[in-house]
């Protein structure tokens, strides 16, 4: 028998088969971590207009029992081989590249010119719905999902933070939420951690890492979000495989109801203390106060949006 060598192992596993692809899906990985940073955008949308979602969720399923086993029996190479580790490593290298060097770009756009900024994306989503909703086949089934993701999300990007308990049951329910909303287009988990009231107190355990109670919260946080990951991916990816045209219309719905927290302009918001930092947790929509110039560019960048999602798919489709 042909001994098992970690090349082997890796070349055995699925993802990108050469330099083009692995650039291709580098970029997606780089697009998901910056969307990460956006206010009501997750990586999971991106997952979904980049074509990957469905690959993505079958990446986090094969963390499955098989894999443990070999990890615990310190068979690394087979772990290697079962996992879709290229797939993992070559996406996951995009995303901590677009956390370390994009994250204050965005931050800082978001903060110094928010209206242009979420111009921008509020194109790209918009697009990407159509993009998406073009492949889905519309029936009752389907119409009924995209009603529900729509009126889901609508609802969920608006709710206000509300007190909740610090019990380590509940930082573990903070977990499997907030990674499932990671997963899930149009939702952000950190938005999800605000809601719950839980983002300042995770925040001051990651500052505070090497005190008991810090390490206990983090440790069961991760747990959560480990759980969350592995069984929710799960979920999806059944979903997906047996109703496909319905879970992508609720998906789709999910996109279109976020569009709620990225309109560009916003009216009085409600404020509230995090980290010693005054942040906003609700703000409502408005129609813009003027209509000169700076209106105009916002409106050219949601029309640049439109069209670099209509371009891609074009040329997804033409090479696909």
């Amino acid at each position: 028998m042909e001994k098992l060598t970690f090349k082997k192992a890796l070349m055995a596993t699925p993802g990108p088969n050469s330099w083009k692809e692995a650039i291709v899906l580098a970029i997606t990985g780089v697009c998901m971590g910056a969307a990460n940073v956006i206010p009501g955008v997750s990586g999971g949308t991106i997952a979904l207009i980049a074509g990957i979602y469905q690959k993505l969720l079958a990446a986090i399923k094969s963390f499955d029992a098989v894999c443990v086993k070999k990890l615990l029996s310190f068979d690394i190479k087979g772990a290697v081989a079962h996992l879709h580790t290229r797939f993992l490593a070559v996406l996951f290298f995009g995303v901590a590249v677009a956390i370390v060097s994009l994250a204050h770009i965005m931050k800082f756009l978001l903060n110094e010119c928010p209206e242009p900024t979420y111009s921008l994306f509020y194109g790209l989503i918009a697009a990407s719905i159509y993009v998406v909703g073009k492949t889905i086949k519309w029936r009752i089934p389907e119409v009924v999902a995209i009603l529900a993701g729509t009126v889901a999300a609508y609802f969920l990007v608006g709710l206000i933070p509300v007190e909740t308990p610090d019990g380590l049951w509940f930082i573990f329910l903070c977990g499997v939420l907030s990674i499932c909303a990671m997963i899930l287009p149009g939702i952000s988990g950190a938005f999800i951690l605000l809601v719950l009231k839980k983002y300042e107190y995770i925040i001051e355990a990651v500052k505070n890492p090497f005190t008991l109670n810090s390490i206990l919260v983090i440790v069961v946080f991760c747990l959560g979000c480990g759980a969350g990951l592995i069984g929710f991916s799960r979920f999806f990816n059944w979903l997906l495989t047996k109703w496909h045209s319905v879970t992508l219309a609720f998906l789709t719905g999910l996109m279109a109801g976020s569009l709620r927290s990225i309109w560009p302009w916003k009216g009085e918001a409600i404020v509230e203390m995090v980290g010693g930092k005054e942040k906003i947790v609700s703000q409502a929509n408005v129609f813009p106060a003027e209509f000169g110039g700076y209106f105009f560019l916002c409106i050219a960048l949601m029309i640049v949006g439109v069209v670099l999602i209509v371009v891609l798919d074009r040329i997804s489709e033409k090479h696909g």
